[in-house]
C-alpha cells in the first residue's frame, strides 16, 4: 500500500441495493459502514449527493490525512462493477487506493475482515467489480452476516432484514468496520 500523505485519495464504496425496499438488509451492510464513515468525516458529517456520472450517492470528504470519496452505487449488486470504475476513472483512484466493502456469507455475524485483492468468493457485487476494473488488485472489506439458517437459500437470506436481536449489534459491527478502514487510510483512529 502506497503511503498515505495529505495528497492520499481513497474511494471507499458500500455495496447495497437501492431503494426503501432493500434498506435494513444484510445485503445492504456495505451502505451501513459508508454511513459509518460519514459520519467520522471532516466537515462532520460528510454529506451525499447523486454523482450522475457514475449512478451513485457520493460524499467527498476527509478521514485524518486522506482525501475520501465515500460511495453507495444506485444500482443493484450485480451491477456494482459499473459505479466503482467510473468513480475510479473520475477520480482518477488506483485500483490498490479502492476499498469495497461487502455482506460476507462466510464469516461469523459481528466479524470483519480486510482483504487486499483475491477472488469474488461467489459474491456478484465482488464479481461485478472485478470485471468492471479489469482487476482483482482492490481492497476488500468482509463484513459477516453467518450463513442462512437450515435450507434457507443463501439469495434469500441476504435480502432479509436483520433479526431484531442483531440489530442491537449493527452500530459495534459499523464502528469495528469504520475502525478497520481507519486504520489502512491512516486517518488516526485506533
Amino acid at each position: 500500500m502506497t503511503a498515505v500523505t495529505d495528497n492520499s485519495m481513497f474511494l471507499i464504496v458500500g455495496l447495497g441495493n437501492p431503494g426503501p425496499k432493500y434498506a435494513d438488509t444484510r445485503h445492504n451492510i456495505g451502505f451501513g459502514v459508508v454511513d459509518e464513515l460519514a459520519g467520522r468525516a471532516t466537515p462532520m458529517p460528510a454529506s451525499f449527493s447523486v454523482h450522475k456520472r457514475s449512478n451513485a450517492e457520493i460524499a467527498e470528504t476527509r478521514l485524518g490525512p486522506a482525501k475520501v470519496v465515500l460511495a453507495k452505487p444506485r444500482t443493484f449488486m450485480n451491477l456494482s462493477g459499473g459505479p466503482v470504475k467510473a468513480l475510479a476513472d473520475f477520480f482518477k483512484i488506483p485500483p490498490a487506493q479502492i476499498i469495497v466493502i461487502h455482506d460476507d456469507l462466510d464469516l461469523d455475524f459481528t466479524a470483519v475482515k480486510l482483504r487486499p485483492g483475491g477472488g469474488d468468493r461467489g459474491h456478484n457485487g465482488l464479481r461485478s467489480t472485478t470485471k468492471s476494473l479489469g482487476t482483482k488488485d482492490y481492497q476488500r472489506l468482509s463484513v459477516g452476516i453467518g450463513r442462512p439458517p437450515g435450507r434457507m437459500d443463501p439469495a434469500d437470506f441476504v435480502l432479509r432484514p436483520f433479526a431484531r436481536s442483531e440489530q442491537a449489534d449493527l452500530p459495534i459491527i459499523y464502528a469495528d468496520a469504520a475502525d478497520l478502514i481507519d486504520t489502512v487510510i491512516g486517518s488516526g483512529r485506533r
